[in-house]
C-alpha cells in the first residue's frame, strides 16, 4: 500500500507557515537595504497577524522600491497579497500578507506615528489603592 501526504478534498486551501513567510520579506527587504528594520512577534497579542515588520526607506523612490520587492517576491512565492496602501503618496506603504503585515515609511513618517511603541507591552501591573 503506497501512502500519500495528499489531505482531503474538502480540507480547503493551506496557508504558508507565517514564519516562512516574514522570513521571506525580512530577505527581501535586506536584499534590498532597508533601514532600521524591527520585526514584532504579535501573535500572542492580536489576531490580525502574527508578525508585523516595520522598516523605513531612505527616499519615496526607496519606499516604493522596498515594496515593490516585497510585492513581487511574495508574488513568485505564492504568497496570498491581500492589499497594499500608500504606494502613491510614498511615505508609508503598508503592504498585507495575511499573517503578516508590512509597514515601509519614510524616516520622518515612522517617527511621527511610532508603530513599534504600540506594540510594546509593560508586563507590570499595578493594583488600584
Amino acid at each position: 500500500m503506497i501512502r500519500t501526504n495528499r489531505l482531503p478534498k474538502d480540507a480547503g486551501p493551506q496557508l504558508p507557515d507565517p514564519a516562512e513567510i516574514k522570513d521571506q520579506v525580512i530577505a527581501s527587504l535586506q536584499d534590498m537595504k532597508a533601514i532600521n528594520l524591527v520585526l514584532l512577534d504579535v501573535h500572542a497579542m492580536t489576531e490580525i497577524a502574527s508578525y508585523i515588520i516595520v522598516t523605513e526607506g531612505a527616499s519615496k523612490r526607496h519606499v516604493a522600491a522596498l515594496a515593490d520587492r516585497v510585492w513581487e517576491d511574495a508574488k513568485k512565492a505564492n504568497y496570498e497579497v491581500l492589499g497594499i496602501e500608500g504606494r502613491r503618496a510614498k511615505e508609508w506603504i503598508l503592504i498585507d500578507l495575511n499573517c503578516v503585515l508590512v509597514h515601509i515609511m519614510l524616516p520622518e513618517t515612522r517617527e511621527l506615528y511610532r508603530l513599534e511603541s504600540l506594540w510594546q507591552v509593560d508586563a507590570t501591573i499595578e493594583e488600584p489603592d
